[in-house]
């Protein structure tokens, strides 16, 4: 059991750096752990984050915040800036312009990241969604079929729905 929490330690050591914006190589030298390992251990990190519901929730709460933190770093760039135009100082504007830039990049990398949850987590909702269709289908095809008169009714409103063509069994 401790060798897997060890694991698990490293494991959250290593994402908590890449969800700080460092790069594989930056995590490998600053935690001195070969790059290979950090790159094996940010795929496990994302597969587990992906799988699990408790950390998808943890993800976008972090995220949320994370963004508003960005949202107030640029603004105080931006009063850097107005600052630097007031006193003439073209340095300084520049700089405080570099650095709402580098905000901006940091802030999407990190949306970026987020991504791979957010897109999974469509995925299985799209998954849910024609799984109900499909057994919505079974359902009117089978209770339609008994009916002569419905039948036809039914056809011609599907066929208007969607792109393949609905067949009900006699």
């Amino acid at each position: 059991m401790t060798d897997l929490a060890e694991h698990l330690d490293e494991v959250n050591t290593v994402a908590a750096e890449y969800l700080k914006g460092k790069s594989e190589t930056q995590i490998s030298t600053e935690l001195d752990i070969p790059r290979h390992r950090v790159v094996t251990l940010v795929k496990e990190w994302k597969v587990m984050a992906s799988n699990s519901d408790a950390v998808r929730v943890r993800a976008r709460e972090a995220l949320a915040g994370a963004d508003q933190h960005y949202s107030q770093l640029i603004k105080e760039a931006y009063d850097i800036m107005e600052d630097a135009k007031n006193a003439d100082a073209l340095g300084a504007r520049t700089g405080a312009l570099k650095l709402i830039l580098d905000i901006e990049k940091s802030r999407i990398e990190m949306l970026q990241k987020a991504g791979l949850l957010e897109n999974r987590e469509l995925a299985e909702k799209m998954l849910e969604t024609e799984a109900k269709q499909a057994a919505i289908m079974r359902i009117i095809t089978e209770v339609v079929s008994e009916c002569a008169h419905c039948k036809p009714k039914v056809l011609q409103r599907m066929a208007g729905i969607g792109k393949e063509a609905v067949i009900i069994d006699e």
